[in-house]
């Protein structure tokens, strides 16, 4: 039977990190989301200056987690199934940034149900010590309810508006875009290898979630935005479907003021992929 979890150890744990990029990082990532094709893209993937699409903040905290083997998670069966991410300052073309992670919540679904482990990072500016961003992930164990948590209430997803949607965007992605976007940093070959794949519990390889989660963004920045990544200020979703590479991505998007709701579904099979989007503006 797996042992019940050290709650108050899990939450007072801490991890720092420093990591530094460069122009070349930035290019990378916005590639990665099928940038380049268009002309108003050239100042994302060109030149020694780049605009960062803010979500690249998120690739940024990939891989530092706090939760050990010896936690006696099942991580074969861990799923991601939120991001929150918060834009406090606009991310600068080449830095150095500090890292500080931390277990916030953990959520117990109860036996047979799940548990869900609320991981937040703070990145900020190693020189000037300001703020950049807030990244909230939530992971989904599947087969580790009834080992106790914090709660046993999953967070409130965002209701979306009843109304049609006010844009969609259609985005095709490339049948070997997890190809380039592992390139970020996430290598996990369940995007790219049937095999691997299907020992997850996939019928064929899937694209990262969060190349999903950029490709929105840059749905709502050309859209609301007139190209500005700086006008995105928050940006959350629920991770429900998963995308295959190749096939197209429609973003929904409704806005009321300076907020956005959005909804990104697959449209060879209409399956929702990205649900109860939020976004807010400057």
């Amino acid at each position: 039977m797996t042992r019940p979890l050290d709650i108050e150890a899990l939450l007072a744990r801490r991890l720092c990190f420093e990591r530094s990029y460069t122009p070349r990082d930035v290019i990378l990532y916005n590639l990665s989301l099928g940038m380049g094709i268009d002309e108003a893209d050239l100042p994302f993937v060109t030149g020694s200056t780049p605009l960062a699409i803010p979500t690249f903040a998120v690739d940024l905290a990939f891989g530092q987690r706090l939760l050990r083997p010896d936690d006696d998670f099942d991580f074969a069966r861990e799923v991601h199934g939120e991001q929150r991410t918060l834009f406090h300052h606009p991310l600068p073309p080449a830095t150095t940034i500090l890292g500080e992670v931390r277990i916030t919540d953990i959520v117990d679904k109860g036996p047979g149900k799940g548990a869900l482990v609320i991981q937040q990072v703070i990145l900020t500016h190693k020189d000037s010590g300001k703020r950049l961003a807030t990244a909230t992930g939530t992971a989904f164990f599947r087969g580790d309810g009834g080992r106790g948590g914090t709660g046993t209430q999953s967070p409130t997803p965002h209701r979306l508006p009843e109304r049609p949607a006010d844009n969609t965007i259609e985005t095709r992605t490339r049948p070997d875009q997890a190809l380039l976007y592992q390139l970020n940093g996430d290598a996990n070959p369940l995007h790219w290898d049937p095999a691997a794949a299907q020992a997850a519990g996939f019928d064929q390889p899937i694209l990262h979630g969060l190349c999903s989660y950029g490709i929105a963004a840059r749905a709502v920045i050309a859209t609301f935005c007139s190209g500005a990544p700086a006008a995105l200020a928050r940006f959350d979703t629920r991770f429900s479907a998963p995308l295959h590479p190749g096939e197209t991505l429609l973003t929904d998007l409704w806005r009321d003021g300076t907020a956005v709701s959005w909804r990104c579904r697959s449209k060879e099979r209409g399956v929702a992929v990205l649900t109860s989007g939020y976004c807010e503006l400057t």
